[in-house]
């Protein structure tokens, strides 16, 4: 694949009938980007993108061989894995549910508590996490090394055959990086096509940006703020509460506000996967939440109709393009 191919065309907002005038400023929000973003010092190249790829989807990156990341991050399960909790390493279980990697290009803070401050530090975590990949950045490296083929991959990406810590990371960001959404009927409608989505769906948009307040976290054509909120879930986790001192009360139980787009259509939801159908969803969202100190300010509670509420479903359903198909590499021996 050429990596001009992977680059995302501009968007070009196209002026829309006076009945609609109202919601201009908004569909301008939510434009797509021009281009994928990369920190200097690991800038976008075919052959890194390669072993990424390579490295993404070879179960040799755990201490058991039994997973890669594909095994949680799957094409076929919207780069997620559809479990409410995961299974990790060795069949130990994980408490959080696996989000998908898709558009993770524009992350700001990764992992759903946030220690990941970049891709490429994101990119190692579950390697050396025990609940996850359960090894060592050092022993893997020996690992690869005395695989042929990967020393040959590592030459072109890096000019250097030497299997390294950095390299994998690099790679593996890389990668990631070129997982973006499809387009979807909400972006032609973005884009001036106003057949593109049904007139429910543009009342969902409307229910969506107005009354139910979603757009207060659910932003950006990404439709997250890259925030951490506390939406008020039973659920004894912390969240970004475990690495903020306690005194931040609204960090407690905070959990990073997870992308709208390409939602799987029975769940589950939430981090904790507590969730699976939209109705439900929409229901926690309109209740409230669970009243407490660290409870986010824009969770205020609301009330829809049912005809609101099937618009608001129709709207979030414009925001899937598809499945990102990708096919698994040939591992090197």
């Amino acid at each position: 694949m050429r990596l001009v191919n992977l680059l995302l065309g501009f968007c070009v907002l196209i002026p829309l009938h006076t009945s609609q005038a109202d919601t201009v400023a908004n569909r301008a929000d939510f434009q797509r980007p021009g281009a994928i973003p990369a920190p200097p010092d690991n800038p976008l190249t075919e052959d890194k993108v390669a072993l990424g790829k390579t490295l993404f989807f070879d179960p040799r990156l755990s201490r058991d061989g039994s997973m890669s990341c594909a095994t949680c991050h799957a094409p076929d399960h919207r780069w997620s894995d559809g479990r409410i909790i995961p299974l990790g390493s060795e069949q130990v279980e994980n408490a959080r549910r696996t989000p998908t990697v898709m558009n993770s290009a524009w992350l700001s803070a990764l992992m759903w508590d946030g220690r990941a401050s970049s891709l490429e530090q994101q990119a190692t975590l579950p390697i050396t996490t025990p609940h996850e990949m359960n090894f060592d950045m050092d022993e893997l490296v020996e690992r690869l090394n005395g695989i042929d083929g990967y020393r040959s991959l590592f030459l072109k990406a890096f000019a250097d055959e030497q299997v390294s810590k950095v390299g994998i990371a690099k790679a593996l960001a890389s990668f990631q990086r070129t997982l973006i959404s499809p387009r979807a009927p909400f972006d032609d409608w973005v884009d001036g096509d106003d057949t593109a989505i049904s007139f429910a769906a543009q009342r969902g948009f409307s229910i969506f940006t107005g009354k139910a307040q979603c757009i207060a976290c659910h932003s950006s054509w990404r439709f997250t703020d890259d925030s951490f909120h506390d939406i008020g879930l039973d659920s004894p986790d912390l969240g970004r509460g475990n690495w903020v001192p306690a005194v931040v009360t609204l960090m407690q139980h905070a959990f990073k506000t997870p992308t709208l787009r390409d939602l799987p259509e029975n769940g589950p939801f939430m981090h904790n996967g507590s969730m699976h159908s939209l109705e439900q969803v929409i229901e926690h969202y309109e209740q409230g939440g669970q009243q407490r100190a660290s409870l986010s300010h824009e969770m205020q509670a609301f009330e829809l109709n049912e005809a609101e509420r099937k618009a608001l479903i129709a709207f979030l359903k414009t925001l899937d393009g598809g499945p990102l198909t990708i096919t698994a590499p040939d591992l090197p021996e």
